[in-house]
């Protein structure tokens, strides 16, 4: 029998939120489960049963909701060049001129720094189904208010709004895994919802062609038809998401009661029963005990300098992902300068492929070696450097330097994912509950100013990128790979200060005595039972001082 020693965000949290839970013993024992010491130790089939059910229940619903709500951050990039032919691109029909599109784009990167973290922690306290749903409708509705731009200054305004809601939905998403999954396992599961937004950069290129074939049809340009309907969708699906995604894990027994002024929305079905939910919360409870939070609490989050390293790894890798994903169609443009709308577009979507590629085979390594996550992220990074020196200095027709921007692509797969993960893993273990609310909206929020930096200094920033010519946006590129390397040397010195100071817990959230158990859980046991842990053996030693 396998030893469940896991890591893990406790499952019946005392925070104010939609429902009112009776009051629980300090042991938190669930009714009718057994005892700490009668816990039985279930095989490693068992377990993985049960987190396939949630899988099943949570990962589509996230790479659904991440998915439009990436088209409805990004579409605004592909319409700069839609029909441009006609004269019916976003910049032409509303008069915008290159400053104004980078300060549109750069001022919904403000607003997301602004409230990133405050939704998060907002989310901490209340029911995070609910407030994911509220973040969905929200940025659905400007999204469709989008279809009705008629000058520079409502477009500024949209983007700030849109920043301002659609604020906490990724530090969100992966702080709501962690109320079901150990740390060890959630890199996986954030690989898998994150290849929505690659998917998304793609067929927002691909189904660009369509609507720019709708142009005209109702008196509306093909970008306006292309706002409304990913807005509209969006509005549907955050209704659907009261019901689809499940509340808190309860103690196995325990009867959630739902507060009165919430009793109109609808009622979602639990995530697991019977005896599935007893494994789940066994497995779970064995090292973390969660408790209420205080501001005291998030102080000494906002301290910790564990944060600045993994802010200025996200930096770099964001600020690219960003750049690549909005001005994508504009570096193709210039590569090829012959190119029509629809080939722009058609040529845009295989970078984000790339990046799906990437995500799949890398993420399920990197949670499997976890121990090597800094090294996996730089190798990711370097190969981004070197797909965008391809861009600035191959000498062709121009197709090797589209090959430039795959390999980039490709890079950027497995960098965002890795990031995230690695702070639930340092800030769970270390804060618990409001160290990963606090620390992944501080790590995502922060890090975009990358994506400021990107969207209004670079591409459009700088008169000398301006220059017709294989060197265009030459300057650019370098300032690209000048935040890379910032990324690089971060996660280097994260790994290196963490063998230095370790990283003990601020208090005792555990029932174990092991700090390497707490942190490893899932992974070391999967590579000592699959085989990995002879290949690999210093991938599964404790790292903790």
């Amino acid at each position: 029998m396998a030893h469940i020693h896991e890591g893990a965000h406790g499952a019946d949290d005392k925070q104010p939120t939609e429902y009112s839970t009776p009051a629980r013993s300090s042991t938190m024992e669930p009714r009718g489960g057994p005892s700490h010491q009668e816990q039985e130790e279930y095989d490693i089939e068992t377990v993985e049963r049960v987190y396939r059910k949630l899988d099943l229940r949570i990962i589509p619903a996230f790479w659904t909701l991440y998915f439009l709500c990436s088209a409805i951050r990004s579409n605004i990039g592909i319409a700069q060049t839609m029909n441009a032919a006609q004269g019916h691109d976003l910049m032409s029909v509303l008069g915008l001129t290159a400053k104004d599109t980078s300060t549109a784009l750069a001022l919904f990167y403000v607003a997301y720094v602004i409230f990133d973290c405050p939704s998060n922690l907002v989310m901490a306290k209340l029911s995070p189904r609910i407030w994911m749903a509220r973040i969905v409708i929200a940025t659905g509705i400007i999204g469709t208010c989008f279809a009705a731009v008629q000058s520079a200054w409502s477009v500024k305004l949209l983007r700030f709004l849109l920043g301002v809601v659609i604020a906490g939905m990724w530090p969100g998403m992966s702080y709501y895994l962690t109320l079901f999954y150990p740390p060890s396992r959630t890199g996986k599961r954030i690989g898998m919802y994150f290849t929505a937004a690659q998917l998304s950069a793609a067929v927002v290129g691909l189904v660009s062609a369509g609507f720019q074939l709708m142009d005209g049809l109702g008196g509306l340009v093909g970008f306006r038809w292309m706002f409304l309907i990913y807005g509209l969708v969006a509005v549907v699906l955050g209704f659907c998401l009261l019901w689809w995604l499940p509340d808190r894990p309860l103690p196995p027994g325990q009867k959630r009661q739902r507060s009165s002024w919430l009793k109109w929305l609808p009622a979602t079905p639990e995530a697991l029963s019977g005896q599935d939910a007893v494994i789940h919360y066994n497995d779970l409870r064995r090292v973390y005990h969660p408790r209420p939070w205080t501001m005291r609490d998030l102080l000494q989050v906002l301290i910790d300098w564990r944060l600045w390293p993994l802010t200025f790894m996200y930096f770099g890798v964001v600020g690219v992902g960003i750049g690549t994903q909005l001005y994508g169609s504009v570096i193709i443009r210039s590569i090829v300068p012959t190119a029509t709308s629809i080939q722009v577009s058609l040529l845009f979507a295989p970078i984000w492929i790339m990046d799906l590629i990437a995500i799949l085979i890398m993420m399920p390594i990197s949670d499997r070696f976890h121990g090597y996550r800094p090294f996996i992220f730089s190798a990711a990074v370097c190969l981004q450097i070197a797909g965008l020196l391809v861009v600035t200095f191959a000498l062709d027709n121009g197709w090797a330097r589209y090959g430039g921007l795959l390999m980039v692509g490709f890079g950027l797969g497995p960098t965002v994912p890795n990031c995230m993960t690695w702070t639930n893993e340092i800030f769970q273990r270390r804060h618990g509950e409001v160290g990963v609310a606090a620390a992944t909206a501080l790590v995502s929020g922060l890090g975009n100013l990358g994506s400021i930096v990107t969207t209004y200094a670079l591409y459009t920033g700088w008169p000398e990128d301006a220059a017709k010519g294989r060197y265009q946006y030459r300057r650019s590129n370098y300032a690209m790979i000048g935040i890379l390397c910032v990324s690089i040397v971060s996660s280097f010195a994260m790994f290196f200060l963490l063998k230095v100071f370790g990283n003990k817990p601020v208090s005792k959230i555990s029932n174990l005595d092991s700090s390497s158990e707490i942190e490893d859980g899932a992974a070391r046991r999967e590579a000592r039972q699959r085989g990995f842990g002879k290949l690999f053996p210093r991938s599964n030693q404790n790292q903790d001082a």
